[in-house]
């Protein structure tokens, strides 16, 4: 058995790259997901909107692979504001909460100086264990 590639249903073909990649073992790596909906439009020009986006995306992603927010092991941020990132932390931890809930991965921030999509505030990247 190979990799597998994991697309949520009804989103909108991915440009070029996959959503996900699981492996035989049940390791699931979740491509950088940004601020935009399952039809790629982004709703929110806000980086709190942006942000519980992105998470709500890893989390499509988890869940179409049999998994759940508690399998998450790891996300790497990249954020193009670090000023705004610092400023809204108390809502950052809100909006983190409303979609992953009290479960805290191993997390990396990387501050960027744009992404390829001009209206990406953020990038998400995930690594999730899903039990086999």
């Amino acid at each position: 058995m190979g990799h597998e590639i994991i697309h949520p249903e009804g989103w909108a073909a991915a440009k070029g790259y996959a959503n996900g990649v699981t492996t035989p073992d049940g390791h699931l790596f979740v491509g950088g997901q940004i601020g935009w909906t399952a039809d790629q439009v982004f709703e929110s020009h806000d980086f709190i909107g942006q942000m519980e986006q992105a998470l709500r995306n890893i989390l499509a992603v988890v869940e179409a692979a049999g998994g759940g927010p508690e399998h998450i092991t790891r996300l790497t941020w990249f954020v193009t504001d670090k000023r705004e990132y610092l400023a809204r932390q108390k809502e950052v931890g809100a909006a983190y909460r409303r979609v992953l809930g009290r479960n805290f991965p191993a997390m990396t921030m990387v501050i960027v100086a744009g992404l390829v999509e001009d209206e990406a505030l953020l990038e998400i990247e995930a690594t999730a264990a899903i039990p086999r």
